[in-house]
């Protein structure tokens, strides 16, 4: 399998290695594309203008929830890429592939594929597999008997929202340390997502997320967080996953934001690739990670990107295994 030039003298804190990347996939004229979409760098100058000029937590009105290509419309489809896609792993399959997959699907459902050209970023999901914490490029390697794989999906659709989820799936005959890093990455969102309801402290995520990742000596990487969503791709509020962070803002009804923390069987540190974009954990063990866009209400938590049938998460190995 040939290497890209950067990583020919790269020293790799794990077993993964990158493979060469297919073109860059093709959006119709006819899907409305996020601002950042054809900037030659990539940079969505809504998002760069709402952080010099707003310091306060957007609320989301029912209008703007409801409307037949609202928020909530987003993170629907958004849901069902992500099934599409995850139906098409299994061993022997590329991660080029599901990006084929995601994209084809996101474009059927008229939506724009976001993670395609944010900043630059080359494909149109996130596939980080193994030692891989996030923002992995889809490429053609090959998905192995025993990995892990987390499949990050966000769709914008002609409403101008996006909706953002991932799901770790474990391929074939994982190892026990591999099943338990899935289990207790899902197990830390279903926790922190218990907390969310108005006059929770933004900040209190991080504790609920800790024990549990504790109990099952894991740790919680710090350097990525989850994050406000909806008209832009990322803004406030800033979601930390660990303990005793100083995250402002508390909860209040009509906030929509992510909550994905990642997990790992090993040191919580990280470090990036030479393609600028995969974070990778620095001893080489493995991560795993699930994300859902949720909605503060009246009453608590409203999880947009559920699985159908599933307000709250409930684990069940068979809807993971490939």
């Amino acid at each position: 399998m040939s290497l890209p030039e950067w990583a020919k003298h790269y020293e790799f804190s794990g077993p993964l290695r990158p493979a060469l990347l297919s073109p860059k996939r093709m959006v119709p004229p006819n899907i409305r594309k996020p601002d950042y979409a054809d900037h030659p760098l990539g940079v969505s100058d809504s998002e760069q203008r709402d952080k010099r000029n707003h310091n306060s937590i957007r609320i989301y009105t029912a209008d703007e929830l409801d409307g037949e290509l609202g928020l909530r419309h987003a993170c629907r489809m958004g849901r069902e890429v992500l099934d599409v896609a995850g139906r098409a792993l299994r061993p022997g399959v590329t991660t080029d592939e599901i990006d084929r997959v995601v994209h084809e699907a996101a474009i059927e459902r008229e939506c724009y594929p976001s993670p395609l050209n944010y900043y630059n970023f080359p494909k149109s999901v996130c596939t980080s597999i193994n030692e891989v914490i996030c923002h992995g490029i889809p490429d053609y390697r090959e998905i192995q008997n025993g990995d892990i794989v987390n499949i990050d999906v966000t769709t914008y659709n002609l409403g101008g929202y996006h909706g953002d989820l991932n799901e770790t799936f474990c391929v074939g005959e994982v190892d026990a340390e591999g099943q338990k890093v899935v289990r207790t990455a899902f197990e830390c969102l279903a926790a922190s997502l218990a907390l969310v309801r108005p006059g929770t402290l933004y900040r209190d995520l991080g504790t609920a997320i800790h024990k549990v990742a504790q109990k099952n000596q894991c740790s919680i990487v710090r350097t990525y967080c989850g994050h406000g969503i909806g008209s832009l791709f990322h803004t406030i509020p800033n979601v930390p996953h660990y303990h005793k962070n100083k995250a402002k803002g508390t909860m209040k009804v009509g906030h929509v934001f992510t909550v994905e923390p990642m997990i790992n069987l090993g040191k919580s540190g990280d470090v990036t690739w030479g393609d600028n974009w995969t974070a990778v954990t620095t001893d080489g063990k493995r991560s795993a990670q699930f994300e859902h866009t949720v909605l503060v209400t009246e009453n608590g938590c409203e999880i947009l990107t559920a699985r159908d049938n599933e307000p709250v998460m409930t684990w069940n190995e068979e809807l993971i295994s490939r």
